[in-house]
């Protein structure tokens, strides 16, 4: 007589299954891409645009070979926010338009007052996006720049720079009565150096 193997009990294979499809699920991390974070203007009817002075124009282009060229002439990495500031903080301006807060060299061929200057930011299709986030990373640095300098020197009580007031201002656990104080000051100084980074449609060559 021939002897029958033992069956093996498989009525629980599926709950060990969904158990271990959960754990996996619960454990895993899953990486996401972060984009730009940046707030569009609310739209508004412009019946007429107005007219920009290209002094007041300050072009940054990426190439397709990584190359930055700065109102046209090659510039490396390290020396954008240093030429960004210079055309921010300018003050060319006569008149109504004159800064007097502006610490520049007041070239009346570069930008009139830093409410006038608007950054250009443009790259190639083929662009790197690491080279391309370094580039606005360092133009967005020239703002923070100037807005430090300024709000040290209006509030200087507060013990820290523009960028360390903002931090503290979107900090949840900073209470509303600081909160409501920081945005005035804070508000001031986007007003004084207001941050006009304009990106143009990416180029393909062909």
């Amino acid at each position: 007589m021939a002897r029958k193997s033992p069956e093996v009990n498989a009525g629980s294979m599926a709950d060990i299954a969904f158990l271990l499809l959960i754990f996996f699920l619960v454990t895993t991390t899953i990486e996401t891409d972060s984009g730009i974070n940046r707030k569009l203007p609310p739209m508004e009817d412009v019946v007429d645009p107005p007219v920009i002075k290209q002094r007041n124009i300050f072009t940054v282009v990426v190439n397709k070979n990584n190359m930055i060229l700065v109102e046209e002439k090659l510039m490396d990495l390290s020396d954008v926010r240093r030429a960004a500031v210079k055309f921010l903080d300018n003050g060319g301006g006569i008149g109504e338009e004159a800064c007097d807060y502006c610490k520049g060299e007041r070239d009346r061929s570069s930008s009139d007052n830093p409410d006038k200057a608007i950054i250009s930011l443009k790259n190639d299709r083929e662009t790197d996006y690491k080279v391309y986030i370094s580039v606005q990373n360092e133009l967005v640095a020239a703002y923070n720049e100037l807005r430090n300098r300024e709000f040290i020197a209006l509030y200087p009580n507060e013990r820290m720079s523009f960028v360390e007031a903002d931090k503290k201002y979107s900090d949840p656990r900073t209470s509303v009565k600081v909160k409501a104080a920081l945005k005035l000051k804070l508000s001031v100084l986007k007003k004084m150096y207001p941050q006009k980074l304009s990106e143009a449609e990416p180029t393909k060559n062909n």
